[in-house]
Parts: C-alpha cells; structure tokens; sequence
C-alpha cells in the first residue's frame, strides 16, 4: 500500500488538514469511539450509582477504568513504534466490541445476574484497549499529516474526541430515562460496529524511520531516560499527573453532584456532563485555525489553571445553570490541555522515540487517575463529596507551582529535537 499523499498546504491550516482523505477517516474513527466510550461510561456509572448508592464504588468505575495504564502504556507506546498501527487499533476496537456484546447478552437475559463485578471488568477492558491504541493513533496522526500540520490535526482530534464526549452522555442520559438499560447498551453496541467497520478502511502511511530492533525493556528506559533528561517533557508529565490525580477525577463524581447536590436526573446528568465538552469544543475549532504556535507550554499551562478553577467553583454551585456554565467554561481550559499535552509529547522528542514517549504519557495518566480516583471516593465517603473535590483541587494548584518555576514551559518557546537524539 503506498502512503497518502501529504495533505496540501493552501488555504486555512484547517482546511489543509481536511483535504486529507486518510486523516478525515481517523478522524471520524476517533469521534466514534469516544461517543461510544463516553455514553457506556455514564450508562455504567449511573447503573452503578443506583444500585450501590456509594461514591466509593462510583468512584472504582474510573479506578478500574484507568488501572490498566500503568501496566500497558509503556509497552504499548513501544509496539506503536515497531508494529502495525492499524492492525493494533483494529484489535483493539474487536475487543470493545466483544466486551460490549458480553454485557448486553446478561442485560438482555436476565437483568438482575449483572452485578458490579462484571460492571468492572468490562470497564477495566475498556481501558486496556484505550492504553493500547491511544499511542498507534495519537504517532498515526502524525505519520498521515506530518509535523507542520500536527497542531492543527491534533486540535481537530480533540474536536473529534469531544463531540464524543458532549453528544455521548447527553444521549446516553435520554436513553436511559427512556428506554432503560438495555436498549441504551444496545446502541452502544451498534456504534462500536459501525467503528469497525470503518476501522477496516484505515490507511496509514508506513513510517520511513529506521528501527533498531532493540530489547523491550532497554527501549523502554531509553524513553524514560529522554524525558528525565528533557525540563520541558519533566514538567508536562510532572503536571499531567498531578492533573489526573487531583483534579480530572471529578468528572467521574458528576453524576453523584448532579443527583445528590443539584436534584437532576439521568438526562440532566447527561447534559452537565456535555457542558464541559461544550467549551472543549469550543476551544479546540480556535486552535484548529491557528497557524503558528510558538509557547506551547503556556497554552498547556493556563489550560490547566482554568481547569482547577472553574471545578473549584462548580462544586459549590447552588444552581444547575451555573454549574452547567462553569464546566462549559472548564472545557475551554481542557482544550488547550489536551491539545498541547500530545503536541508537545511529541514535538519534544526525536521522530523514532514519539510513540513510547506517547506511551510513557499515556503512563502518566494511568499512574494519576486510579489513585485520584480511589482517594477521592474513600474521602467523600468519609466526610463530604464537596469537601473531598476541593481539597484535591486545591492542592493540585499548590503542587504545579514548582514546575511552572523550576521548568521551562512557560517561559521559553518549544524547540524541536534532531532526530536519532535518544540517549541513555
């Protein structure tokens, strides 16, 4: 198969990036797999929430969810620079697939032999296969548009992924005070097929890169040696961590706030949870049309000091109206967070190492959420949710200062590495 041709280089960044066929199909596999990721991950949270009545065990579904990370990440970063990317994410999607099947088939049989322990490991599945293709279709992405237009493809990615993550919920909350269930399930397992139907037209290029066919366990230190070495790769995954800890945790307490301390149910569930990716969307499709971004780290940096205030202020909200209107203005912060936590990533790093060093990121989350998630849940448990999610908040803003100090992503534009610079 010959590799796509690059994209052309006229008209808007945006436009120059659509015009490419094979980025517009992985764009829309991208889109796809949120929507269906998003909406059974409220259908289970919700079923959860109901039939246990804990944050503790409200809390496990992102615990589960993310514990395969840390585990999976690191390797899964170096099969993306030595193997098919194609083929790992067309596995990945059959397994989603089955997993979603498997659920349903109990839904549908006898609702009452669902417990939570299946809930779990479905979940737990879930996440598995997102470690394993995140890095195959982030380093994808670069491999079909290139490096001048990385930006730009990676903010219409976060475009993609939060259409997924706004529409998801909000449908998934409908569904359920509708239909119940399993008729909700039963769409999520229709979206995963159509996925994979469109998974099979994937076209990526083949790299040009040289691989040394060196051990596992020596690449693996080799990446993680680059970062240790590199303050701008330090203090991006310093931050990411405290981020995943500390402060995106909440988003899995949201339907407890919504039904416990704002009265909603299920569909105003769905749509507090679509606020956020209301404003991500938002901020996205503005940094999809931007040309040149030299302060990477800035536009990182300040994403995040948005994120923790606007939740800081949400959990305190009286009103649903204001709530909604805080995570909208939330989502704005996590566009430019998760734009440019992938962008610099990999424009920090030498073309061979970008898929482990997607792979080590993809560590870093796993590494923060599962703790986050489990120490939020036992302290709301114990006391209140409120005043569990903002001491957390808190400190995660206490906890970024050294780095915004001690590194230079704020203070110094991101200049890009040779190739072959890897060392250990």
């Amino acid at each position: 198969m010959l590799p796509s041709q690059p994209a052309p280089r006229r008209g808007t960044p945006l436009l120059s990036v659509l015009q490419n066929a094979d980025f517009r199909l992985i764009w829309w596999v991208g889109t796809l797999h949120e929507f269906a990721r998003r909406m059974e991950l409220l259908i289970l949270s919700w079923l959860v929430l109901q039939v246990t009545d804990s944050y503790f065990q409200l809390g496990l579904i992102l615990v589960f969810n993310n514990l395969p990370r840390p585990f999976l990440s690191l390797v899964s970063g170096f099969l993306a620079d030595r193997f098919n990317r194609r083929l790992i994410l067309q596995i990945s999607q059959v397994v989603n697939t089955l997993t979603v099947a498997c659920i349903l088939a109990i839904m549908a049989y006898d609702f009452e032999l669902l417990k939570t322990w299946h809930v779990f490991l479905a979940i737990t599945l879930q996440g598995a296969t997102k470690a394993i293709e995140d890095p195959s279709r982030r380093t994808a992405i670069l491999d079909i548009v290139g490096e001048g237009r990385l930006v730009n493809a990676l903010s219409l990615d976060v475009v993609s992924n939060t259409a997924g993550k706004m529409v998801g919920p909000l449908l998934g909350g409908v569904l359920l005070d509708t239909v119940g269930f399993a008729w909700s399930y039963g769409f999520v397992l229709s979206v995963h097929l159509v996925n994979l139907s469109l998974m099979m037209r994937l076209r990526i290029p083949s790299s040009e890169l040289t691989r040394q066919h060196e051990p596992v366990v020596r690449s693996l230190a080799v990446s993680i040696n680059y970062a240790l070495h590199s303050p701008v790769l330090k203090g991006l995954l310093y931050i990411t961590i405290l981020m995943n800890a500390l402060v995106f945790p909440v988003q899995q307490f949201i339907p407890a706030i919504g039904r416990d301390h704002l009265g909603v149910g299920a569909t105003l569930v769905g749509l507090l949870l679509a606020a956020e990716g209301i404003g991500q969307l938002a901020g996205a499709a503005l940094m999809s049309l931007t040309r040149n971004v030299r302060y990477h780290g800035r536009v990182f940096v300040f994403g995040s000091l948005g994120v923790i205030v606007m939740t800081l202020l949400f959990v305190w909200s009286p009103w649903y109206t204001l709530a909604f209107a805080l995570l909208a203005v939330s989502g704005l912060g996590q566009a430019g967070f998760s734009t440019m936590q992938s962008a610099i990533t990999m424009l920090a790093a030498p073309p061979d190492m970008r898929g482990r060093m997607m792979g080590l990121l993809s560590f870093c989350i796993g590494v923060g959420t599962p703790l986050g998630g489990l120490e939020m849940g036992a302290v709301a448990t114990a006391f209140t949710l409120q005043g569990a999610i903002s001491g957390n908040v808190v400190a995660g803003l206490i906890l970024m200062l050294p780095a915004l100090v001690l590194t230079p992503l704020i203070s110094r534009p991101l200049a890009q590495p040779p190739p072959a610079t890897a060392r250990i």
